[in-house]
């Protein structure tokens, strides 16, 4: 029994330990059960008369059901001897398993973590590979863990196609549906996928995790494809037990709100059931699989032993429904399959039941006598690959000549031939110049297509590349970042756009719990390279208020793993997207190009007609190095002025007049990478320097500028005169109010008399 094993439960948890509740009552179940029949069925053969399910594809799932089962006890046992670091667990979800038998093991996975069962039965997909090592390395956080490397529990496996993630509320559903979408796109394009063509994506979450806004957004997206006859091949598989932690889902709510949901196709399957339940998951899967429409398959679990090992349910539930519940419990039913059909007599399923016990806590100890991370090189490493050195010499490739010159019409007609332009002009060249290099390149968004975006900036991209590779998508960048992580996962470049920084801030966990995260929990075994480029900043005349003027970029200055480049002038524009692009391909970086709207038509910088802000468009073969600043006035060191975007050509304008007014020799940096921030080039920059203004057109709180300033004081440099020139921690009004709240070139003057 449980409590027999070589670790017992400490004596505080007796009476409130219903994992030993559970165990107990298989084994009483199991001895009750006698012998069955004395032949049981063939291999081939049915396991129970009408039953989909034969006799060998039982037993086997009844073995990854005892696998999970199994992992959950010994999880509870180990983690008292922290030698186990985790225990959300399966029990109740065993019966998921089903849903890997029916599937493929190139059919990639989006897991829920409660996917023991369906985990154990997708290793039997190949040779050589072990369910409970692997399960037990990732349990004890070890660094061989083949799945993230120790980093996290996590369900993963790269030869398994299952992603792994730490998705616990819907985050996932959205890159899960954007994979299915992906495969679709693929073909379309004659883009070789990783996968089959008819491959399907799964996607199993819990049923109070449906109410979730991400899920809606997924279950949306579905079935607006679904509407259009876009195909998209996703599996969603809500396994409901009823409840979320503590709170209990409505009884048949999941059914009445899916069941006739449009553009959903319903399936239910008793999880709780192999033998009964086995038909109805495989007509859910190959119904998915033939039609390529997005499947709903609600399976119907149960929960044993509370939401985690923490989660003493007997504080807060009722003891007779707990004893109910229990007594659900599908391992319950497969052993009496098992006997009932002759398959097994009680004293083999018994045997089977101690052997798979004796295996995972074997498996369990011999992982904690495995290496753990003990460095912070060692949790890092995966985070953020950096090879410049590639990166770079991707960024120069010029061998897309012929196709730039089909594109753009001839020789005269090349970017780099016409005159000086502007930054909106030079970023849409730069596009247009990236879709000739990368076949595989995919630009979608709001507005993006037949408009050319609402300032222009993709124009004539549609019409240059077709609509399979420049599209619009729904109002929802939520989906619009999921359905880039899915064309990533399937080997093509995703350029999404976010039509307003403002808009960014309901869908930034697609970038910073799920895109940034897939590197680091996957031990850089599966990459999300994409480039998303969002319209943002403030200064923007006639089209005004918070949402179009938005200059907080707070949330995605801590995201790890992210790069955030910001152009303040039109060549440079076309040279970082090279390096973006260039960061995606070899790396596998996810990317932010932060395009400060108010410049897109800048031509001028300080009168009228001055054409002081147009410039020559970068052949190929030239690009800026990721930490490259640009510096105007090389030498200057009476202020030096640290600033990006709008801050630019406001500094720019500042220095004339305080070289006028002060008399002294002003130098201006534009940071143009804004994460990470280049702190040693910051510092080289400012040794010198007789005094310093940091011009942050973001907020006062958690601007960059706070970063420039922290990398300048751990460089020694704190005690330097300095000030920092901001914007007000408040959002963005309408009209010339507007200019109330974000700095000006008087303010920047101001700074430099008050440092005297």
């Amino acid at each position: 029994m449980f409590a027999r094993v070589p670790h017992p439960i400490p004596a505080r948890m007796k009476g409130l330990n219903r994992a030993e509740i559970c165990d107990t009552n298989f084994i009483d179940h199991v001895k009750s059960l006698g012998r069955g029949p004395d032949a049981g069925p063939q291999d081939s053969a049915p396991v129970l008369p009408g039953s989909a399910l034969d006799a060998k594809g039982f037993r086997e799932l009844f073995e990854s059901q005892l696998i999970s089962r199994h992992l959950d006890l010994m999880a509870r046992v180990l983690r008292v001897q922290n030698k186990v670091f985790y225990t959300i667990g399966s029990s109740g979800h065993e019966g998921n398993a089903m849903v890997a038998r029916a599937t493929r093991h190139t059919d990639p996975a989006f897991l829920h973590y409660r996917s023991g069962g369906f985990m154990a039965e997708r290793f039997r997909k190949l040779p050589g590979m072990d369910p409970v090592m692997d399960s037990a390395l990732s349990f004890a956080a070890s660094k061989d863990d083949p799945a993230s490397g120790g980093r996290h529990k996590v369900w993963g496996s790269k030869p398994l196609w299952v992603l792994p993630q730490t998705s616990t509320i819907a985050s996932h559903l959205p890159k899960a549906l954007g994979t299915a979408m992906a495969v679709e796109a693929g073909k379309r394009l004659g883009h070789g996928l990783p996968i089959p063509d008819d491959s399907i994506a799964i996607c199993s979450f819990g049923d109070a995790s449906a109410n979730h806004a991400t899920a809606q957004t997924a279950f949306n997206a579905a079935a607006w494809s679904s509407f259009q006859k876009l195909p998209a091949p996703v599996l969603f598989v809500c396994e409901d037990n009823g409840i979320g932690i503590s709170v209990k889902t409505p009884e048949g709510w999941i059914a009445e709100s899916f069941r006739h949901r449009p553009g959903l196709d319903y399936f239910h399957a008793d999880g709780l059931d192999l033998a009964n339940g086995y038909a109805d998951v495989q007509r859910a899967v190959e119904h998915c699989r033939r039609t390529r429409r997005p499947t709903f398959l609600h399976l119907r679990t149960t929960r044993l032993m509370g939401h985690a090992g923490t989660d003493f349910e007997i504080e807060w539930r009722a003891l007779e429904e707990l004893c109910a519940v229990e007594a659900g419990d599908p391992l319950l039913r497969s052993a009496q399959i098992a006997v009932e059909s002759g398959l097994m007599d009680s004293e083999e399923v018994l045997a089977l039941y101690e052997h798979t016990r004796k295996r995972c806590f074997e498996a369990a100890e011999a992982a904690d006598q495995r290496p753990r991370l003990t460095s912070l090189q060692d949790v890092m490493t995966p985070l953020a690959p950096y090879t410049p050195e590639k990166v770079q010499a991707e960024a120069n490739r010029a061998d897309y000549r012929e196709r730039r010159l089909q594109v753009f019409g001839s020789e005269a007609a090349l970017p780099e031939n016409q005159p000086p332009k502007h930054l909106a002009v030079q970023i849409n060249q730069g596009l247009h110049e990236l879709f000739c290099k990368y076949p595989e390149s995919l630009l979608f968004g709001e507005d993006v297509a037949q408009k050319g975006g609402v300032y222009t900036v993709t124009k004539g991209l549609q019409k240059a590349f077709g609509p399979r590779r420049v599209f619009n998508t729904l109002l929802d960048e939520t989906m619009i970042l999921g359905m880039a992580q899915g064309f990533a996962n399937m080997g093509l470049l995703p350029l999404p756009e976010i039509q307003y920084l403002a808009y960014l801030h309901n869908a930034v966990d697609q970038v910073r719990g799920e895109a940034c995260s897939l590197q680091f929990f996957s031990n850089d075994q599966y990459r999300n390279p994409m480039l998303i480029r969002i319209a943002g900043l403030g200064y923007q005349k006639g089209f005004g208020g918070h949402f179009h003027n938005d200059n907080s970029i707070t949330a995605i200055r801590d995201i790890p793993g992210l790069v955030v480049g910001c152009p303040t002038r039109g060549d440079d524009a076309a040279a970082m997207l090279r390096t973006l692009a260039a960061l995606a391909k070899v790396d596998g970086r996810v990317c932010i190009f932060l395009e400060p709207i108010a410049l897109y038509m800048t031509k001028d910088l300080h009168e009228a007609g001055d054409g002081q802000w147009l410039f020559p468009y970068p052949a190929p073969g030239q690009s800026i190095a990721l930490g490259e600043g640009r510096v105007y006035g090389e030498g200057n060191d009476d202020l030096v002025i640290f600033s990006y975007g709008n801050g630019v050509p406001m500094s720019l304008r500042a220095a004339r007049s305080i070289e006028q007014t002060q008399g002294w020799k002003v130098r201006v940096i534009d940071l143009r990478w804004l994460v990470p921030l280049n702190d040693a080039w910051i510092a080289e920059q400012a040794k010198g320097a007789k005094r310093i203004i940091v011009v942050d057109e973001g907020r006062h709180s958690a601007g960059v500028g706070e970063g420039v300033i922290t990398a300048l004081v751990e460089a020694g440099l704190g005690n330097l005169p300095l000030r920092r020139v901001t914007g007000a921690d408040t959002y963005t009004p309408l009209a010339g109010a507007a200019l109330l709240v974000l700095p000006g070139d008087a303010d920047v003057v101001a700074a430099a008399v008050e440092l005297g």
